[in-house]
């Protein structure tokens, strides 16, 4: 059935369903949580028989939308996509990214909400660019999968790799650190023809973001705030998996916004993990620390210091930011969220000290 349909059509067809009531749409909404429950799972949500769901998954199986493996006992069902496609693509031939979007990916997505739709296209235009220009690939790759409540781009080169290539660059001592310089935004190792916003932002506009590359992962997912993941397999080049939802609302006008200070359109706003600036089982108490942390942080009007996963930091590390940046960067707001009470105490002491 799903060949005879365009994908406008099918995605038009999704779309009238009420997924907030509509039993295919809460099935869709739920499955790839519960997939071995998503029968009872309805049965409580609609009241309904056994017989009941079952004959709604028949016919989304049917209609290829979803798959159902094993035995009745063990059965469990599974999202299928609407359409996937890969694409091979050389970077030194295939080396306009509109040209790559319009030809190859816009033919899949074309039937998404707008905004969404715009959101894929700056994510990947963005990505793309990088590969191109800074990369060093001889090849690269595309994937696109097209799901009922989800859209996965995933691209792939075999360059030198990302977090290597920033820590060449920029001299860091450790390739953890080019994340913490990820997330700070207004980074690029060819500013002549960059402005560094491209991986920011995209991080931002979609739901699960997440990059890899030699043995780490720079992760920015909407429902968690892991940033960084070491692996133990490496990564050859890099492999960027960007996903959002079909009905997401989300714009790009507001996560621009986001990071715009009141009455300016430019990115002067950042948010940063600060346990980034910390490496393993070792606690923030060195100005070398902070002052990794404050790298490039003069260029911004306000900044976000998120202390999510700290538990606690020191006197020297305190100072450095909350004395002497302070005290040198006047026009410069700090705001911190997330910190404890050990924190606000160690900051109280250094700030009370002026």
């Amino acid at each position: 059935m799903l060949e005879v349909f365009t994908t406008t059509y099918m995605l038009r067809w999704i779309h009238s369903m009420d997924h907030s009531n509509g039993i295919p749409g809460f099935i869709h909404d739920n499955i790839d949580e519960h997939p071995k429950d998503i029968v009872k799972l309805t049965m409580d949500k609609f009241s309904m028989t056994r017989q009941g769901v079952l004959r709604h998954l028949r016919k989304l199986v049917k209609e290829g939308l979803i798959q159902v493996v094993g035995t009745t006992i063990d059965r469990e069902y599974t999202a299928l996509p609407i359409k996937k496609e890969l694409h091979l693509l050389d970077p030194k031939v295939d080396n306009e990214e509109d040209v790559v979007w319009r030809e190859k990916i816009h033919p899949i997505l074309s039937g998404l909400r707008r905004n969404v739709y715009n959101i894929c296209q700056y994510g990947f235009t963005e990505m793309y660019n990088n590969v191109i220009d800074h990369a060093d690939a001889t090849s690269a790759s595309v994937t696109v999968e097209l799901y009922i409540k989800k859209v996965y781009m995933v691209l792939s080169d075999n360059g030198i790799g990302i977090f290597n290539n920033i820590q060449m660059k920029y001299g860091l001592k450790d390739k953890r650190h080019a994340i913490l310089e990820l997330s700070k935004g207004k980074l690029t190792t060819d500013p002549d023809h960059h402005s560094g916003e491209g991986i920011f932002f995209t991080s931002r506009m979609f739901d699960d973001y997440s990059i890899l590359s030699d043995n780490l992962a720079f992760l920015a997912l909407m429902n968690s705030n892991d940033w960084l993941l070491e692996k133990e397999n490496a990564t050859e080049g890099t492999l960027i998996i960007m996903e959002i939802d079909t009905e997401s609302r989300r714009t790009m006008q507001e996560v621009f916004k986001k990071y715009s200070s009141e009455g300016s359109f430019g990115f002067d706003r950042t948010h940063i993990p600060v346990y980034l600036s910390q490496y393993g089982v070792d606690n923030l108490v060195s100005r070398s620390q902070a002052r990794r942390l404050l790298t490039r942080l003069d260029r911004f009007k306000e900044i976000t210091l998120d202390f999510e996963g700290v538990e606690e930091i020191g006197q020297a590390f305190a100072d450095e930011i909350f004395r002497v940046f302070v005290k040198s960067h006047p026009n410069i707001s700090l705001i911190n969220i997330r910190d404890n009470e050990q924190i606000r105490g160690m900051i109280s002491r250094v700030t009370d000290e002026q």
